[in-house]
């Protein structure tokens, strides 16, 4: 099982890093890039989004796309265009080992209400596992599955339906 989980973060970490190694700085060496001989003083983008989202944790203001991962039909695989959203969850609870999550799995209304339990649970611990395999500590993480019971829309068309497929990260 450990091995599983190893190889899963290997999958994730080892892309990750060949392509930030291939990224160029894009710095021209202008005279406004520069601060001083042996001065740092700027803030990277990346930096600048992690600061953004701790604060928007902190406030409890975190947005859909910082907290909510959608799933096709009848499916609980994570999506890769998730990865930066969750990389920046992940950052923010190892930075912060206190802080704790509930990652909310639910479906949209069709299936029987046991079917829809068990599929939001699979939701949820699939994000779960995404951020252990990030490095968050399971402790900090716990599931919940509301199955069909807290839909964000109440519309039966393939666009209400596929809102309504989503696991949450609630920071506690």
């Amino acid at each position: 099982m450990k091995l599983n989980k190893l190889m899963k973060a290997l999958a994730i970490v080892v892309p990750m890093a060949v392509l930030s190694a291939c990224s160029s700085t894009g710095n021209t060496g202008s005279d406004s890039d520069m601060t001083g001989a042996g001065q740092d003083s700027s803030v990277t983008p990346l930096k600048q989004e992690q600061e953004m989202f701790a604060q928007n944790v902190e406030n409890g203001s975190l947005t859909d796309e910082e907290s909510m991962v959608w799933f096709a039909f009848n499916d609980a695989v994570v999506d890769p265009s998730y990865n930066k959203m969750l990389e920046l969850n992940a950052n923010y609870l190892t930075n912060h080992p206190d802080a704790k999550i509930v990652i909310q799995g639910n479906t949209d209304q069709r299936g029987t209400p046991e079917y829809n339990i068990a599929l939001g649970e699979k939701r949820a611990q699939a994000v779960a596992d995404y951020l252990e395999a990030l490095g968050v500590n399971a402790s900090q993480i716990s599931t919940v599955s509301y199955g069909e019971e807290k839909p964000l829309v109440q519309g039966h068309t393939d666009a209400d339906y596929a809102k309504n497929r989503r696991a949450k990260i609630v920071y506690n």
